[in-house]
């Protein structure tokens, strides 16, 4: 019970790594809000948690959206009277280098994956102060690590939320907020499922990204989870502003 009676949002719940994040993090002791955009899919995570004992409840949030991001916050502190950890980890991918990528996409990748965990961290850090600190995690990637080809937008994009994690960092540690980052490997999600599948050979676009690390599989979403719940937690106390990377040893080599 490593989370017992703290209060923990976690963006993007609905599936693949924010779902095995709020639901490790019930198990846990965590009163887990889940904030998703897609109703049917956080109602199914918040819906898990309840018929395994834990405590939560279902925000339906679009993290671009200033107004659903304050809405997210207020309730969470309606219900529950404060936050102890935010888990920025709602996210979106497109392929395409920087000449084929449309301004489009562009605009939509860096709204979701950078300007997403910018307004939920400015919302909810304030609520944090209050009650004396708390720890927000990101998911960044290994994209944001190494330049990883045909992905220019979301390389960039975890990217900087690298550099916003040390940013806040310094900026609030003297407040008693921790922030820290995990950087997944490519990880068994529906996104990544999706995203083999447009290939024009799925398996052998699999297996391209299982032999490009050294462990020679994809990670899964429960790993990643445990990383999260480790820096969220009380025990890496002295850790802000810091990456733990979890991608199967791709950016050792």
């Amino acid at each position: 019970m490593r989370l017992k009676d703290k209060v923990s949002i976690i963006t993007g719940a609905g599936a693949g790594i924010g779902q095995a994040v709020a639901i490790l993090f019930a198990r846990e002791g965590a009163r887990v809000v889940v904030a998703d955009l897609d109703q049917k899919a956080g109602k199914e995570t918040f819906n898990q948690i309840k018929q395994a004992g834990g405590d939560g409840l279902f925000i339906k949030t679009n993290v671009v959206n200033v107004n659903d991001v304050k809405k997210m916050v207020q309730m969470t502190i309606k219900y529950y009277g404060r936050i102890d950890i935010l888990v920025n980890n709602a996210g979106i991918y497109a392929k395409g280098d920087v000449v084929n990528t449309s301004e489009e996409n562009w605009n939509r990748i860096i709204d979701v994956n950078l300007k997403g965990v910018y307004l939920c961290s400015k919302h909810t850090i304030p609520e944090m102060i209050k009650s004396g600190g708390g720890s927000i995690v990101n998911v960044a990637s290994e994209a944001g690590l190494v330049g990883i080809k045909n992905q220019v937008a979301y390389n960039v994009s975890k990217a900087a939320v690298i550099m916003l994690t040390k940013s806040m960092a310094v900026d609030f540690a003297d407040k008693g907020i921790r922030v820290n980052n995990v950087c997944p490997g490519t990880t068994e999600t529906p996104l990544v499922r999706a995203a083999i599948q447009k290939e024009k050979d799925p398996k052998k676009a699999r297996r391209a990204l299982e032999e490009c690390r050294p462990v020679n599989r994809l990670g899964k979403p429960e790993e990643i989870a445990s990383a999260v719940l480790f820096m969220a937690s009380d025990e890496p106390g002295y850790a802000t502003g810091s990456s733990l990377v979890i991608d199967g040893g791709y950016t050792a080599q």
